[in-house]
């Protein structure tokens, strides 16, 4: 039978950590971490896993009017001797999925290290300080990032009768093959789950910065989160109910599940007109 990896070269490593980030979490979080490290570390595609398996191919996906095809990649950055891979959430077969993605981790990239990236809905306001959490799989990895700005007291357990998240499911199967890794989650303010959070980019990125001493510089991200900032502004101004809205957040008030609905509805389209 044939394998659904398929690789354009296979790396020489001898030690590298894993990144990995999905298309699927708030504010395509994961994705996006993944694509700016890819394209500031020189990212080199070498492997990614075929999707008939694990997709419905009955049909694709239509996003922003461009067709969305499930991609599934494997990328090295040569001089970090950093992994990532980025990927659409399988439909099917999680567990056979997440382990494809441990065997080239493990037999053909030797990683040492795994880190996850995932986005959590907050009540939060965009004006908020973004703040970095973990959940770690291995007491020593939990001990190592303790020198580090974060939070690992998240204390998170799958509600009965659910599914756990994606991250959290690798992570266990990372465990059982004595792969330290870390679930890296940072709270999306909810109305900015449609749009990007570049805010949140920074501050998952300014820790793998860290971690694996990268050198990145921010500038481009800075100037990107100072344009949303601007064109929220702009919406505030425009709005007074938006405004009033983003004000209760500020001070730890929470808007009615219609004003609510009302803000994500406006922050959506107003940033759609600014971008078309």
């Amino acid at each position: 039978m044939n394998s659904p990896l398929k690789f354009s070269w296979q790396p020489e490593l001898q030690r590298s950590s894993l990144v990995v980030g999905w298309s699927g979490d708030a504010s395509k979080l994961g994705a996006k971490v993944t694509d700016y490290l890819n394209r500031k570390l020189g990212g080199q595609s070498f492997c990614e896993i075929e999707p008939v398996e694990f997709f419905p191919l009955g049909g694709v996906a239509i996003e922003d009017d461009l067709v969305q095809f499930p991609e599934s990649k494997f990328f090295l950055c040569p001089r970090q001797n950093l992994v990532v891979f980025s990927g659409t959430p399988p439909s099917y077969q999680w567990y056979k999925f997440l382990n494809l993605i441990l065997d080239t981790a493990e037999h053909y990239c030797h990683v040492q290290e795994l880190h996850t990236i995932g986005g959590m809905v907050s009540l939060s306001a965009h004006t908020a300080p973004r703040e970095l959490m973990g959940v770690s799989n291995s007491p020593g990895l939990k001990a190592a990032l303790s020198h580090y700005k974060l939070a690992m007291g998240l204390d998170y357990e799958t509600p009965p009768g659910q599914r756990p998240t994606l991250n959290s499911f690798l992570l266990w199967a990372a465990k059982r093959r004595n792969m330290p890794g870390v679930n890296l989650w940072v709270p999306i303010p909810f109305y900015l789950v449609p749009v990007d959070d570049p805010k949140a980019q920074r501050r998952v990125l300014e820790f793998l910065n860290q971690r694996f001493d990268l050198g990145i510089d921010f500038s481009d991200l800075d100037e990107e989160i100072e344009q949303q900032n601007q064109i929220i502004a702009e919406m505030r101004h425009s709005f007074p109910h938006v405004d009033e809205s983003i004000s209760m957040l500020e001070s730890n008030l929470r808007p009615s599940e219609e004003e609510s609905q009302r803000l994500v509805i406006e922050t959506e389209k107003f940033f759609r007109e600014k971008r078309d």
